[in-house]
């Protein structure tokens, strides 16, 4: 009897290589739909897409988010791009470090060619940072940003400077140096995030515009995950424009979810069109 172990490695081999060859694809029709979009809109196109409500690893969920990595990249990106190309910057991020929203926002805001950021989903706290430093601000109809008010503490016990300060108002003699420090570290905080928000909102804002708007988004009016949406937004005065190209919306499919678990949103992913309206036989009469 021939020995057919091979075919058992053969098999496990093939299994290994697959996902390689997977993401190897994937790889190439994302670089294809960049390719497509920077020559059709004759711009430089950057994408900044945070993936995570399914990453975890050994059990622990792992969040990713804005941090220095990202504004290193981007800002090599704006470097490689002639200063009067126009950049698109395609942003669906739950926020992240201030330091690094702050040197991207402010690297788009440098740069002489026109920036556009598209938000097809969602944009919040430094992401909402990036998309108020565009030349124009495009979203989806359903697409949201959040305020901006400064954030204190670790990832997992972080309070906000407004809140922190509002606390320290009520009369209270007993309280310790640390929680004294903490007030003045979060009045701080939110006169910085307030005057960034109005220097990035400047260029195209009236100084009055600017200082109001800045203020209603840094200083914790709402909760930080509070959704602005179109309307919303433009009742703060924010510009904002809704034609999204439909190759971005193309381009965030290749950019999928990891599969650790089935996915609670399933769906046929076709377009489908209107029915059309019945048309009555000819001699035929309606009842009534």
């Amino acid at each position: 009897m021939p020995d057919l172990s091979w075919f058992f490695w053969l098999f496990v081999l093939v299994q290994f290589f697959i996902p390689l060859y997977q993401k190897q694809m994937l790889e190439l029709r994302r670089n294809r739909a960049f390719h497509g979009i920077e020559q059709r809109r004759k711009t430089r196109f950057i994408s900044m897409i945070h993936r995570q409500e399914t990453m975890s690893f050994l059990g622990f969920p792992l969040a990713r988010y804005i941090d220095i990595e990202d504004s290193e990249q981007v800002l090599r990106a704006i470097r490689l791009t002639p200063e009067d190309m126009p950049i698109d910057f395609l942003i669906h991020t739950p926020g992240g470090l201030v330091l690094a929203a702050e040197q991207i926002a402010f690297a788009l805001k440098r740069h002489k060619g026109k920036v556009t950021v598209f938000v097809p989903h969602y944009a919040m706290s430094g992401g909402a940072l990036l998309a108020i430093s565009a030349d124009e601000l495009v979203m989806d109809p359903n697409a949201v940003l959040g305020p901006v008010d400064p954030q204190l503490g670790s990832a997992q016990s972080a309070f906000p400077a407004a809140s922190i300060l509002r606390a320290l108002a009520q009369p209270n003699p007993n309280r310790d140096d640390q929680t004294l420090i903490l007030g003045d570290v979060a009045e701080k905080a939110l006169r910085q995030v307030k005057g960034t928000v109005k220097r990035l909102l400047l260029e195209h804002y009236s100084e009055a515009d600017a200082e109001r708007i800045a203020t209603k988004l840094s200083s914790g009016e709402w909760t930080h995950d509070y959704a602005l949406d179109v309307a919303g937004l433009r009742e703060l005065g924010i510009k904002v424009a809704e034609d999204i190209p439909r190759e971005v919306y193309e381009l965030m499919d290749l950019f999928p979810q990891t599969s650790q678990r089935r996915p609670s949103v399933e769906f046929i992913p076709l377009p489908y069109t209107a029915p059309q309206p019945a048309v009555r036989p000819r001699g035929e009469r309606s009842s009534g």
